[in-house]
């Protein structure tokens, strides 16, 4: 069996990333915090920044890779990212020693092995993942307006999930501060996931092997961490799965260390 220690170093639209390290190797997920932040984060949960092996990259939206420039001058790692991705960024990050995919590829780094798969969302070529070191399988998805089959079929028998729980859609239709152009996109089928829809989706894939369930991207102003709660909660006790244990994230600090066995 494989541990891999699960740490979410930020989450939500100030920035987004993901720390995994197994047996003294280490990838990213996003780096969407400045290179400051990043290297604080890391240094704060004890996790070795000389251990990442390559950042890979969700999409190319500045919340997922606003660091990654600066952060990949100290720390020369190669970035994984999907075609579409690459493209929307390489003007800007040129420097960068690119590795290219399809979405849909299975990328390898080190013992990870990470399956990609498309995702629906406002974004060149946005991915979903699930990440795989021995019996251990983590899913996943940050930013997407709807569950298509194919996710639903990738995230099934993970060990672990990441998963976007972004907004509640009362208080996204009550909130007065965005124009109503912007409530559109986000609740759009190339937008976000609402509670209630992550909850679908939980009910749909929680399995026996699920441990660990990481809620994701909850938007500050049109979303509470315990409505996000509530409606997962509900949903792994429909689906009978009442034991996994769910955390909240956030942007503003890291997350704890979470070790996670298939």
């Amino acid at each position: 069996m494989a541990k891999v220690t699960l740490t979410v170093l930020g989450s939500g639209s100030r920035g987004n990333s993901l720390h995994l390290e197994c047996g003294g190797e280490a990838i990213l997920v996003d780096a969407g915090l400045s290179a400051r932040q990043l290297e604080g984060r890391l240094a704060e949960v004890g996790a070795e920044a000389s251990q990442i092996l390559g950042i890979i990259l969700t999409h190319e939206h500045g919340d997922h890779t606003a660091g990654l420039k600066t952060f990949i001058k100290t720390r020369k790692c190669p970035v994984f990212a999907s075609e579409g991705t690459k493209d929307a960024l390489e003007p800007t990050v040129a420097m960068a020693d690119w590795r290219a995919f399809a979405a849909g590829a299975r990328v390898e780094i080190g013992s990870f092995s990470v399956e990609t798969f498309p995702v629906p969302h406002d974004a060149a070529e946005p991915i979903g993942m699930r990440v795989t070191v021995g019996t251990t399988r983590i899913g996943v998805i940050s930013d997407l307006g709807f569950v298509t089959r194919l996710v639903v079929e990738r995230l099934k028998g993970c060990t672990a999930l990441v998963l976007e729980a972004n907004y509640d859609e009362a208080m996204l239709h009550a909130e007065v501060k965005r124009p109503w152009s912007v409530k559109q996109r986000i609740a759009a089928r190339h937008g976000h996931l609402s509670n209630k829809a992550a909850a679908k989706l939980v009910e749909e894939v929680a399995g026996p092997e699920l441990r660990e369930l990481f809620l994701g991207h909850i938007s500050e102003e049109c979303n509470r961490p315990e409505l996000a709660r509530r409606a997962i909660e509900e949903a792994l006790d429909r689906a009978g799965r009442k034991g996994v244990r769910v955390h909240e994230t956030c942007a503003g600090k890291a997350g704890p260390r979470i070790e996670v066995e298939g």
